[in-house]
This record gives structure tokens, sequence and C-alpha cells, in this order.
């Protein structure tokens, strides 16, 4: 079942647990080796795979990720796939044809696989936003399977843009070159900008799987700077709790 929504800017905003597991035994590394000088333990690091949905008082929904997908998506070498988030939106009332726009944080398989089904755009009245480096970037299973059947309701975009009334992204690039986060008010979507909570005790511990761990350290330490002068809200993609007050 979703997470109980909170009301933020006037926009209602529900957790959606797509899944809860381990990496897959392809990519598995111990949790020291994953986020080297945090000093963590030596245990299977369990994720919380959550998308986003946000309800405006016009009855407008946009869609932040749409998880690790079906069973024969691309994160199926790794994730516990298939995700639970069809009948999660289902559980809030909501069919994928009600969405208006989807936000893909970025092209990692476990934020944007689900945006397809059967070779066919899930949320098939939606616009699907991307950042141009993204964009530019993408390849392989994630271009081949995601990217080329939605590209005819894809809004790409390239740095900040308001991409529905109050909706806004903002380009956080590291974790991938087209990497964003959304924002709704004091509450910020923050895809794979925090990994870990040690990432947030030190923003400088890196993340063995970032294409630029320098980049995204940086990166993520300008955000978290920002966004903890305003009291924000941090609604995360892989802890535990979905929010997390700064």
């Amino acid at each position: 079942m979703p997470h109980q929504p909170r009301i933020i800017a006037g926009v209602e905003v529900t957790p959606l647990c797509d899944a809860i597991g381990p990496m897959g035994e392809t990519i598995r590394r111990p949790l020291a080796e994953m986020f080297p000088g945090a000093a963590l333990r030596e245990e299977p690091w369990i994720l919380h795979f959550h998308c986003y949905l946000l309800k405006d008082q016009a009855g407008r929904l946009t869609l932040v990720d749409t998880g690790i997908g079906p069973a024969d998506s691309p994160a199926s070498s790794w994730a516990p796939v298939p995700g639970t988030l069809p009948g999660e939106l289902a559980a809030a009332g909501v069919t994928p044809a009600d969405v208006d726009t989807v936000i893909l944080t970025h092209l990692h398989s476990d934020h944007a696989s689900g945006a397809v089904a059967d070779g066919r755009p899930l949320f098939e009245n939606a616009r699907y936003v991307l950042q141009q480096a993204e964009f530019d970037a993408a390849e392989g299973a994630m271009l081949d399977q995601i990217i080329i059947p939605i590209k005819d309701r894809l809004h790409v975009v390239d740095g900040q843009a308001e991409v529905s009334p109050g909706v806004h992204v903002h380009l956080a690039a590291g974790h991938t070159p087209g990497h964003q986060i959304a924002r709704v008010g004091e509450l910020a979507i923050t895809g794979d900008l925090v990994l870990h909570p040690a990432q947030l005790a030190d923003p400088s511990v890196r993340y063995l799987y970032d294409d630029d761990q320098e980049w995204a350290a940086a990166t993520r330490a300008e955000v978290l700077d920002a966004l903890r002068a305003e009291r924000a809200v941090l609604a995360t993609a892989h802890l535990s709790d979905p929010f997390v007050q700064l």
C-alpha cells in the first residue's frame, strides 16, 4: 500500500514503494566497497525503490520516476522485478492513463524501466520529462527498450524548467550526465543524489556506481547545502523512510 501522502505547497505528495530488496548477484558488493570511506558494516544493502505521485489542486497528476518495471525490464538482471508501481497507483485510485506528466530523474534501469510495458508507453497520455544531457547519453537497453518507445511523448529540457504548475526540475548531474531532481515548494525529490544515509551525514562519501564520483559528490554537497539552508524536506528514492527533514 502507498505511504501516507503529505500536502506540500498545496500539492498532495504520495510515496509509492515499487520494490524492496538487495541488489542482485550480478552487481552486489559489500557496503564498504560501494560507499568507500563511510565506515559501513559488512552487511547486505536493502534498497527501497520509491516513486512519487504529485496531485495539484486542479487534479493534475505528475509521477516522478517509474521504478524497475516488468519481469523482462532492463532492471531484471539485478533488481527485484517485477515492480509493483501499477498496483501502488491503483491503491491510490490512479490508473496509468490518468497521469499527465512523468519526470524521469535519470535513465538508470531502476528509475525508468517502468515507463514502458509491452513495448509501449505505459503512461499513454503523459509527457515524459528528461534532461537533454541524459537523452544525449542514452544507450543500450535503456535507449532501445525505453527511450525509443516513448520518443514521441518525450519533453526534453535543459537545466531548470517548470514542467507542471508549481513543479520544477533542476539539473543535478554527476550520478549520470543528466540526472535531475524535482522541486515542489520546500520538497526536493532527489532521485539518486543521495543513496545511503551516510551521504546525508557526509556528502563527500562516494558511490561506486556514480558515473562520475567526483562530480556527483560535488553536486551532492552543493545541493544539500542549499536545501539545508531552506530546511527542505527530501523525498528519497532508496532510503527506508521516503521523507527526510533536513
